[in-house]
């Protein structure tokens, strides 16, 4: 069925069963970050430590990094459809595996098993997007289609909260069944069957060294963190193994003839500098959600409610953040928008450095508030533009390649993250934990958390307060390196967007056809009167 059959009410519903799809996965990210801090005590949780912590949340990333481009191929051989309703399910089934987890290592088995769904979900729900509008209307649904993230990112942590404070922890995973169930509902009644002309290989070879290489990468990064050392072989073993391993995935993808994961889109200077960009926006991201949980719930006191509601600001103003960004690309330039936009955000998760134990909400509201729209007046349009130069027919798979990049963005910013704000900690609190027995100092030694935990239990004030001084410091250490690492993402979309400079017209005729034209930022010389070649100053294709 092509999109000229599909009558414009059918089109809107369909987005609209498209939209709760994605939902469901922004959901299930911002509800577990409100959920960390119960997850960690020994009472009301799972009496998980930071390693376990950063696990629960990177095992989801990296299954849902590494599988999303082998969804592409299935969704193109067997449809998108069927792989879409399958990832439901599939998420769904797991969901309830880690509502009832009963220990930290299950809940870890169980959120990958998630990630394995999303994975499945996400590329599968963009290629219907795309086979189901056309023209300007696709580019409509793309934003608005984007606008779920910033939903599940105002829902998510207000209904945890509220979850939390009436029923046990595994209710933030429960919920998301009745949503699936309505989004297959939507999906057996309205959606065609899409799939591209092309079947493509499955690259088993591929999903293999991939999952592995990162596995081994996040394993020894979250290792380090555990032991604060980088000599020892469970630490600098694994890096190098995945290093290795990673290296080798690409080198198997170049050689095939028809990759599942194209690294040749990543060398075109538009699509690769901006992919690159949005991944490293995501790790600061990642990194920095991980410690706003622990510093509002934790080091402040406040209840999930009331840390959910204090998290509104950074969903509104991601909302409002995509659609004012892409009014402003429409009447500047996406260059002129972007980079300032990721700037701005790299300078608030900066700030983080600037909070203490008594800073005024109002003053980390508005930074959220700020914080929420720089980010969003990034990923809207940026995502928007990478996503438009893809060719129909790989809807799946090209999808896949830039959902790749941002999640192994999240999957390395949790590890370093989580790992920073562990080895710093302990440093801090070592001093105070003099006197304690031994015990007791070994488990106020793991996390913020448990020495809480043995402050209220042993009757030593004196820890807790110095828990919570050493988790602000271990915060402020970790806002610094989160931003420069912002900072570096918008000096590479800088150049990525940088204006197509005067080339001779030999030049341009001996150009690739895939590096002139190949994207709306780098545009080639038109057919017929019109064509020129490019001069410099253009911005071609950010307007």
């Amino acid at each position: 069925m092509t999109t000229s059959t599909l009558p414009k009410s059918r089109q809107q519903l369909i987005l609209a069963v498209l939209m709760m799809c994605s939902l469901l996965i922004w959901l299930d990210n911002t509800v577990l970050s409100t959920t960390l801090e119960t997850l960690a005590d020994p009472v009301r949780g799972l009496n998980a430590g930071p390693a376990e912590l950063q696990w629960a949340t990177g095992s989801y990333t990296l299954a849902f990094a590494t599988l999303m481009f082998t969804a592409g191929a299935l969704g193109d051989r067997f449809g998108h459809r069927t792989v879409l309703a399958t990832g439901l399910v599939v998420f769904a089934a797991s969901s309830v595996w880690a509502g009832f987890a009963g220990d930290a290592g299950q809940l870890i088995a169980a959120r990958a098993a998630m990630g394995v769904g999303s994975a499945l979900i996400l590329p599968g729900n963009m290629a219907i997007l795309m086979w189901t509008f056309t023209g300007p209307a696709r580019s409509t649904a793309i934003a608005i289609s984007s606008t779920s993230a910033g939903v599940g990112m105002a829902v998510g942590p207000v209904l945890a909260g509220v979850l939390l404070d009436h029923f046990r922890w595994g209710s933030v995973f429960l919920v998301n069944v009745p949503v699936v169930v309505l989004a297959l509902i939507g999906i057996a009644v309205l959606v065609p069957d899409f799939r591209s002309p092309v079947a493509r290989p499955l690259d088993p070879a591929g999903m293999l060294l991939s999952i592995s290489g990162l596995a081994a990468l996040a394993y020894g990064l979250i290792r380090m963190g555990q032991v604060a050392a980088w000599g020892r072989t469970d630490v600098w073993a694994p890096i190098v193994a995945g290093l290795i391993l990673l290296a080798l995935f690409v080198r198997v993808e170049l050689r095939s003839k028809m990759p599942s994961f194209d690294p040749r889109l990543l060398a075109q200077r538009v699509f690769g500098g901006g992919n690159v960009a949005l991944g490293l926006l995501l790790f600061a991201v990642s990194a920095v959600t991980f410690y706003h949980a622990f510093y509002l719930q934790g080091a402040r006191g406040y209840s999930p409610i009331e840390a959910g509601l204090a998290g509104l600001p950074t969903a509104l103003g991601a909302i409002l953040g995509a659609p004012v960004g892409a009014r402003l690309v429409h009447r500047w330039s996406l260059r002129l928008v972007a980079v300032p936009a990721l700037t701005v955000a790299a300078l608030t998760m900066g700030a983080y450095g600037l909070f203490g134990l008594s800073t005024s909400l109002v003053r980390i509201e508005v930074l959220l508030l700020v914080q929420g729209l720089s980010i969003g007046m990034v990923l809207g349009p940026v995502t928007a533009a990478l996503i438009s130069t893809l060719p129909l027919e790989r809807a799946g798979a090209g999808s896949a390649v830039t959902n790749t990049v941002r999640q192994t963005g999240s999957v390395i910013g949790i590890a370093v993250g989580g790992t920073i704000m562990s080895i710093v900690y302990r440093r801090a609190i070592e001093p105070s934990l003099h006197g304690v027995p031994g015990p007791e100092r070994d488990q106020a030694r793991v996390s913020a958390e448990q020495a809480r935990h043995v402050a209220a239990t042993s009757h030593l004030p004196a820890l807790g307060r110095a828990a919570d001084d050493a988790f602000v410091h271990a915060m402020h250490v970790g806002a610094i390196w989160i931003m420069l690492i912002a900072l570096l993402g918008a000096a590479v979309l800088l150049l990525a967007l940088r204006p197509v400079r005067a080339l001779a017209d030999a030049e341009v005729e001996l150009l690739p056809a895939e590096e002139v034209g190949a994207s709306t930022d780098e545009a080639a010389p038109q057919a017929g009167a019109d064509a020129r070649p490019v001069r410099e100053g253009d911005d071609v294709g950010t307007r």
